[in-house]
């Protein structure tokens, strides 16, 4: 489990940066500056969660059980959360409308938020070794 982790982790990581770059320099001509902004802001979450799942990974005291239920939140939580704020920001570059799935912006961010209270929950609920 911990080689998905991180190979998901680097993936996305990959990805940001490449979203990164074509916002700034492609979308940067066709965008107003607020939408610019919210993509940059799917962006950001996406790169924190990969980062996040290569911290995961490496985590050697957390049961692998517990890694895949945090792996899966943060996982449809970055598809949900920054694949919705991607769309909802490029709305207007094309025919079809998108603000119908802005629901699923927030269950995204629920379920990167779960992900966080998971691992929250497995470190408090350790015993203590000092």
């Amino acid at each position: 489990m911990d080689k998905k982790i991180l190979s998901t982790g680097a993936i996305l990581g990959m990805i940001a940066i490449i979203l990164g770059a074509f916002g700034a320099h492609a979308l940067k001509k066709v965008l107003s500056i607020e939408q610019l902004s919210t993509f940059e802001t799917g962006v950001r979450y996406q790169m924190y969660h990969a980062l996040f799942l290569l911290f995961l990974g490496l985590l050697k005291d957390v049961p692998q059980k517990t890694k895949k239920t945090i792996y899966f939140l943060v996982l449809f939580g970055v598809i949900l959360f920054s694949g919705s704020i991607y769309l909802l920001a490029t709305n207007d570059l094309t025919s079809f409308d998108f603000k119908i799935i802005g629901f699923v912006t927030p269950i995204g961010g629920l379920l990167l938020i779960l992900g966080w209270g998971v691992l929250l929950l497995n470190i408090m609920n350790k015993k203590s070794q000092n």
